[in-house]
């Protein structure tokens, strides 16, 4: 009351007003620099003392009521009071965070970064570790491949590395490789090794054994649907499963621990966007579940490991067809020994002939043999298969006639004892031939026919000026060791012809896909009749290379004509 009371008692209330601005102006400061933190309380109650002191000293200064001057200042500081007390009790209640020293802000500016820069470093070397790792692996995978191309069973011995490898990278309890054979839309395992329960279903009928079971996998095939392993080939997308309870492709065949499901990691491997096979692996139902990471490790070895298995893939394509070629190179180079150089001069008889192999086929022979006075045999053949077995099939074929034509047997009993000693050999299980014999016998002017397998023989009647044919079908040589082939027997006079073909000739396409009709061919040799074998022969060529214009040539084709 005294100080209100005294003329120059505002002086000090404008000054607590001018101290309330300077720490309003400092708490800001502070707010904004972030060196502390400023509750909202002190800046109500700096605002109220300024206030208060402020309206108290204007009240005074221009001489008004000096009692209401003290009430607002007394009202501003009750005010202040009501704001801290809830504040102190708060702080009295919890405990605040310790703070043991207090440091310059650019000393805290300077700490962060010289944390940041430590975190930064140590994860740049995670990296570099992580990096130096994933390189290394690409160069074992690419060092394991050239090792390979040299091995026959390279490929499968690089798929178990790279199996064991991805399998100890994510610490799987097994794993498979699975390979897509688009020829039948099939996948197949490749590589197979662990514990790794099968989440498709077993056959009804097989024991429940380990044993058991991880060779059923390991031989196992599955289609490109209705299966974990062929939807993920076909969607070409990595799955992490780690419910497999929940996923309606994967059958839960139990009860036994060793067939509960786990959880399991399943990678395409992908090249060029064309999904060559999968990588998967399982862990078991007691063992941790994989993790997202452990995906990510799957996926980028995967990726490195596909590379190399197409590598190798690639590499036994091209050796395997360079293989092929080269066999076929020598099958063609004894084809052409085996083909008569010259045709013999056989009186009363014109012989014209179609002989216009394939490269790589190596499919067709024919002979002709003069054995006796009565005896001139002609044979047409039509191995099946390529390669050296079916050239071994037709120098068996070629030596065996040649050495039996000669004895008084019928060609059908000629036919069988080839027959006999050709299906007894291993390798002439899937190269057989179709074969036509003929005997004929120049002094009773009789042909004795007998054909195995699908080898036409036909007979043109210059008397009657009609073709018909008088071979049937029957086994090929070389199927089955109890074949019988039939005799057929056929007078002949001067103006008749005898026909024999393979199914190269008839089966020769054109542009269209059409074959050349077999129709074509007799009329040729109906309406040229007159003319020498030679020459009808070579009208026939000419009618199917007109016929099959630019069309490439599939098969051997072979035309014996016997005209009398």
């Amino acid at each position: 009351m005294i100080l209100l009371e005294n003329a120059f008692a505002y002086i000090p209330l404008f000054a607590v007003t001018a101290l309330s601005i300077v720490l309003l102006i400092l708490f800001s400061y502070i707010k904004k620099k972030r060196t502390a933190r400023i509750s909202f309380i002190a800046y109500i109650v700096t605002i109220l003392m300024g206030a208060g002191s402020f309206i108290s000293a204007i009240q005074i200064y221009c001489a008004e009521d000096q009692t209401q001057a003290f009430g607002i200042f007394a009202f501003a500081m009750a005010l202040s009071v009501f704001f801290v007390i809830p504040y102190a009790i708060v702080l009295c209640t919890f405990e605040p965070k310790e703070i043991r020293k207090l440091v310059p802000h650019s000393k805290n500016v300077e700490d962060a970064s010289t944390a940041n820069a430590q975190i930064a470093e140590t994860k740049s070397l995670q990296a570099t570790e992580e990096d130096s790792r994933a390189l290394q692996i690409s160069y074992d995978f690419s060092a394991k491949a050239t090792e390979c191309f040299s091995d026959k069973n390279g490929l499968s011995l690089l798929l178990d590395y790279v199996n064991k490898t991805i399998r100890d990278e994510v610490q799987a309890d097994g794993g498979a490789i699975l390979l897509v054979d688009d020829f039948e839309d099939v996948i197949t395992v490749k590589s197979f090794d662990g514990d790794f329960p099968p989440p498709y279903k077993l056959p009804s009928d097989m024991p429940h054994k380990p044993i058991r079971i991880a060779t059923n996998f390991k031989f196992a095939s599955f289609p490109l649907r209705e299966n974990i392993f062929g939807e993920i080939a076909t969607a070409g997308k990595a799955e992490l499963i780690t419910k497999p309870e929940d996923d309606a492709r994967i059958y839960q065949n139990g009860p036994e621990d060793f067939l509960k499901c786990g959880s399991y990691i399943i990678v395409p491997m992908k090249v060029n966007d064309a999904v060559i096979g999968v990588i998967a692996l399982a862990r078991t139902h007691e063992k941790p579940k994989f993790t997202e990471e452990n995906l990510k490790t799957a996926e980028l070895i995967s990726d490195f490991a596909t590379t190399s298995i197409k590598t190798v893939m690639s590499v036994n394509e091209i050796m395997e067809h360079n293989n092929l070629v080269k066999e076929a190179q020598i099958a063609t180079s004894i084809q052409d020994m085996l083909h008569p150089s010259k045709l013999p001069v056989l009186p009363g008889i014109q012989l014209g002939t179609i002989w216009n192999p394939e490269e790589g086929v190596c499919g067709d022979y024919y002979d002709v043999i003069v054995s006796r006075k009565d005896r001139i045999s002609f044979v047409m053949s039509d191995v099946a298969g390529k390669g050296i077995n079916s050239v071994i099939v037709m120098s068996m074929l070629r030596a065996m006639i040649r050495l039996v034509v000669n004895t008084k047997k019928t060609a059908g009993t000629i036919l069988e004892w080839v027959n006999h000693g050709i299906a007894a050999e291993s390798f002439s299980t899937d190269h057989f031939a179709s074969c036509a014999l003929i005997n004929y016998d120049p002094t009773k002017k009789v042909a004795e026919i007998a054909t195995g397998g699908t080898t036409p023989v036909y007979y043109y009647s210059a008397e009657k000026n009609t073709i018909e044919r008088i071979s049937s079908t029957s086994e090929p040589i070389g199927v089955d060791k109890e074949s019988h082939y039939q005799d057929v027997l056929q007078d002949v006079k001067t103006g008749d012809i005898l026909i024999t073909y393979t199914d190269g000739l008839v089966e020769a396409l054109n542009e269209q896909g059409q074959q050349y009709p077999k129709e074509s061919l007799l009329k040729i040799v109906s309406l040229n009749a007159s003319k020498s074998g030679k020459d009808i022969a070579n009208l026939v060529k000419a009618d199917i290379k007109k016929y099959i214009g630019n069309s490439s040539q599939h098969d051997d084709q072979s035309l014996l004509l016997i005209k009398f």
